[in-house]
């Protein structure tokens, strides 16, 4: 296992470690000639997005909508003014470090107080993690602590005062000290003081790291990186940094399979890039573990687990659709040496260009900078993406198969083990979803907005994190329970040319109180000599007198059980695909889900379908096989 805190001694890492006056990885605003050789269409879109900024109506932040977190749950009324500010700060600087004729600079200033003022940057959702005194509101006489959010503000002061420092000066040299005294005060010195912020991975030994160890690390390094002047503060926050960064990757998995879905990559492995390429620009290009197995496979995690289009392999609270970061990909995959990874950053890049500039977050330096300097080479190339027709990653024990070599064509499937304590974890061991085409039939619903309860003692009170509304059992009234104990057994996968298949005992992921002894579940893409997805099951129960038992099958299509034996799956009023049971053995019925949440109402639409097979006997031993075909 790579020790990235173990490639040099301390001695020789601050040998190696530029200066902040040294380290220059962009052109800040006074260097003209760069920023006037940007493409004169992306010039234009940046500049456009600033001027929605113009005169701009900054949006309060109240102590009232603080504190609605934790009365009852919501954290969109504070989250949402608090980023705009953000974005349109953001946005404002881009402006004018492309037009640079101070048109931009009072509205920008404007922000930059503002957000100097808030009394927290830590999200109302995220307090009381640093907080236990009073968390409904910041406390203002505390240390602050480091949330994902308070990091990213760190670094959209860091680099607006690395990009505009000679042009505030020329406003009023307050701006400039400004910037660096919050900064120093939010973010440096705590990040150097404290070691109880969970996400650094220095106390809680047992807790298990996800993406805000890379993504929050990768805001304060680059911090660090621009602003502090003090080598040795410095050299500190870079050695704390990869003591982080270690205990990340020692619990990942060494396929660089993302528990928490396609939907985290890009603040999880991308988030890790932007770590690596800030100590690569920092060094001079000395510290450098691209061609580490395990760095290597976590970014090519994201084209393995992608399906067609927008779509990507979902589990836990990712969504199915999403849009990965193209430059993140195409610049890693360049940095790894790995054609397909860079042709997914180019068929990203390809496929959102139509809209402009406006597709950039314009949330984080780290990442729109990059964009805009590397937008020339993105947009010239067209290097052919390929996709795998088969997929297995063993430590989070994933596969997937495809009918045919061509995404929109054919039957897709893919099925999941694992355990249920992963990151985001929904409880969904043995779950599988379906493609048809290329779009989704059998699916993963995802996650509704996050309120308290998301993550609370009641998250699984949510209908979205059952067993129950994802294609699985229930046995004897017993869906799957969370914790890493409910876990998928004898993991047995195969792959050829003919068909690819899982084969899981999902038995251990129900309590006791299922009464269920063993249930092995086969997921298997049949591609010749008829191409099919087959899903076959043998179970056997303690007790003869409790073995009652429901399948369930998630949809985002219409369903249609006119015949006995067949349920249809329609789209637009086409049939998608089609479920063959024995109607000897069950009877079918589906169950219409409203969606009132706009987060699954934006993925899937006013309404869903659970298809629900009862047997039509009980026994205490038995099996079937459930196939679904194009028609």
């Amino acid at each position: 296992m790579i020790k990235l805190s173990e490639l040099f001694g301390a001695e020789e890492l601050g040998a190696i470690l530029l200066s902040r006056d040294s380290c220059r990885p962009y052109p800040d605003a006074e260097q003209r000639d760069e920023w006037e050789k940007l493409p004169p269409e992306l010039r234009r879109s940046v500049i456009a997005e600033g001027e929605r900024y113009l005169g701009c109506a900054w949006p309060a932040l109240t102590a009232t909508m603080y504190r609605e977190f934790l009365q009852n749950g919501n954290r969109t009324r504070y989250d949402g003014p608090y980023h705009l500010r953000r974005r349109a700060v953001t946005s404002l600087a881009l402006a004018e470090c492309v037009e640079n004729e101070g048109r931009f600079m009072n509205d920008l200033i404007d922000g930059i107080w503002l957000i100097s003022e808030e009394s927290n940057w830590v999200i109302s959702a995220h307090n009381r993690m640093f907080q236990g005194r009073y968390p409904d509101l910041p406390d203002a006489a505390a240390q602050p602590g480091i949330d994902l959010f308070a990091a990213e503000t760190g670094n959209l002061f860091a680099w607006l005062h690395y990009l505009l420092r000679p042009a505030f000066d020329r406003v009023n040299p307050l701006i400039g000290e400004r910037l660096l005294m919050e900064l120093r005060r939010r973010i440096l010195d705590p990040y150097l003081q404290r070691d109880d912020c969970w996400w650094m991975g220095l106390t809680e030994r047992e807790k298990r790291l996800n993406n805000w160890t890379p993504w929050c690390t990768s805001n304060c390094l680059s911090a660090f990186l621009l602003a502090e002047e003090d080598g040795e503060r410095r050299l500190q926050a870079v050695r704390k940094a990869l003591a982080g960064l270690d205990r990340y990757l020692s619990m990942h998995p060494a396929d660089g399979g993302c528990d928490e879905g396609p939907g985290y990559w890009n603040k999880a492995g991308g988030s890790l890039f932007d770590c690596l390429e800030l100590l690569y620009m920092a060094t001079g290009g000395q510290f450098n573990v691209y061609d580490e197995p395990l760095i290597q496979n976590i970014g090519r995690y994201i084209y393995k687990v992608h399906i067609h289009d927008r779509y990507y392999l979902n589990f836990a609270d990712g969504p199915h659709r999403i849009t990965v970061e193209e430059d993140v990909v195409y610049r890693f995959g360049k940095r790894i040496g790995d054609d397909n990874m860079m042709a997914l950053g180019t068929a990203v890049h390809q496929m959102l260009r139509t809209d402009g500039w406006k597709n950039m977050k314009f949330l984080s330096f780290l990442r729109v900078l990059p964009a805009l300097f590397h937008y020339d080479v993105i947009e010239n190339d067209r290097r052919p993406l390929t996709y795998r027709r088969d997929m297995w990653m063993d430590g989070i024990q994933v596969m997937a198969a495809r009918e045919t070599d061509s995404p929109d064509r054919g039957l897709y499937a893919a099925m999941k083990g694992g355990h249920n304590q992963e990151s985001h974890n929904h409880n969904d061991v043995g779950h599988f979803v379906v493609y048809a085409d290329g779009l989704p039939v059998l699916i993963d619903v995802g996650v509704e907005e996050y309120t308290a309860k998301t993550f609370s003692s009641e998250r699984y009170d949510i209908w979205t994190m059952q067993s129950g509304y994802h294609s699985l059992p229930t046995l004897n009234g017993s869906m799957q329970r969370d914790g890493r104990e409910y876990r998928a057994s004898s993991a047995h996968y195969e792959a050829s040319a003919e068909g690819s298949q899982l084969t899981l005992d999902i038995a251990s992921a129900y309590p006791p109180e299922a009464g269920v002894v063993s249930w092995r579940r086969r997921c298997r893409l049949e591609r010749m000599p008829q191409p099919l997805v087959e899903l076959e099951e043998r179970y056997a129960f303690a007790d003869s007198a409790a073995c009652r038992f429901t399948l369930h099958f998630m949809t985002c299509c219409l369903p249609d059980a006119d015949n006995a034996g067949v349920m249809a799956f329609y789209r637009d009023g086409r049939k998608a695909l089609v479920m063959e049971y024995d109607a000897g053995a069950f009877t079918a019925s589906a169950e219409a889900i409203a969606l009132e949440d706009k987060k699954l109402r934006n993925s899937w639409g006013e309404k869903l379908y659970r298809i629900v097979l009862t047997p039509v006997r009980q026994e205490r031993e038995g099996g079937h096989i459930i196939r679904f075909r194009q028609p």
